[in-house]
């Protein structure tokens, strides 16, 4: 991968860019001053999400930024109070309107809760099959969210994002997607910088003379992982994108792996129940 607007093809044949902007707790005047500096950087791709209350602020980056709308990949997510059929159509209405965008390229489910996800699944083939949303996908979903979803629908998951970092590679969960064709996705891939202090990586970053986030980052497009580093910091948004120029070599890429300790930052989806 050699650029910053390299794209992955999903199931369905859309292009989705392997590197975007993360919005999580960013709000107001600052998330929209984060996603303007990342599209003037060359980033094409930013995700929110009903939860972040910031979709009307990143559609106006987006729509102000003088770019083609077919030239941003825009992703948004439904939340889990508004499951259910046709609470999700509803939802998803909210959003589109709150961007300011007639599609939506790729629209999540959040997380996937009990029993309603199903239910939730059939609105977004709805509204992928009237050409609303480009993909579908998921968020922290599990294994056996996965087999019991595709096993009563028509459409497989083109995404599913996830908790994913050194500390926590879900090699079994990516090996399941992989087998099945979803693209993996990382949230939080930098684990909320906890890893600046790692030997491991601080000892690959001097060889590179790179920053440990960006070796992170160029683990995870390395192991054919959509990555989206949030940050609103211009200088940030900048380094994280300054990956292009490097590559880490099979001894580095096994030395990292070997940091995975199964350690989350987030909640587990299997406890997360509504």
């Amino acid at each position: 991968m050699k650029q910053l607007s390299g794209t992955t093809l999903l199931n369905n044949g859309v292009a989705m860019p392997y590197f975007g902007l993360g919005t999580y707790k960013a709000e107001g005047d600052a998330v929209e001053k984060a996603v303007t500096a990342a599209l003037e950087l060359g980033y094409r791709a930013i995700d929110t999400a009903s939860l972040y209350g910031n979709e009307h602020e990143v559609g106006r980056a987006i729509r102000t930024s003088g770019l083609k709308r077919e030239d941003v990949f825009v992703t948004t997510k439904i939340w889990n109070d508004d499951q259910g059929y046709d609470r999700a159509l509803a939802a998803f209405e909210k959003s589109r309107e709150a961007l300011g965008l007639d599609v939506i390229d790729l629209y999540l489910i959040h997380w996937p809760g009990v029993n309603k996800y199903k239910e939730t699944w059939r609105a977004l083939e709805r509204l992928h099959e009237e050409g609303s949303v480009r993909a579908i996908g998921v968020s922290n979903f599990q294994i056996h969210h996965l087999e019991s979803l595709m096993k009563d629908s028509n459409t497989v998951p083109a995404v599913n994002q996830v908790e994913l970092h050194p500390r926590l590679r879900q090699r079994q969960l990516h090996d399941f997607c992989l087998l099945n064709n979803i693209q993996i996705e990382a949230w939080a891939p930098l684990m909320k910088g906890q890893l600046q202090d790692n030997g491991t990586l601080a000892s690959i970053a001097r060889m590179h003379g790179k920053s440990v986030s960006q070796v992170i980052l160029r683990w995870e497009l390395q192991h054919d992982i959509v990555t989206i580093p949030k940050s609103i910091t211009p200088s940030r948004i900048k380094e994280n994108s300054e990956i292009f120029d490097f590559n880490l070599s099979q001894e580095e890429m096994n030395a990292i792996d070997t940091l995975d300790t199964g350690e989350r930052i987030g909640r587990h989806p299997d406890e997360l129940e509504f």
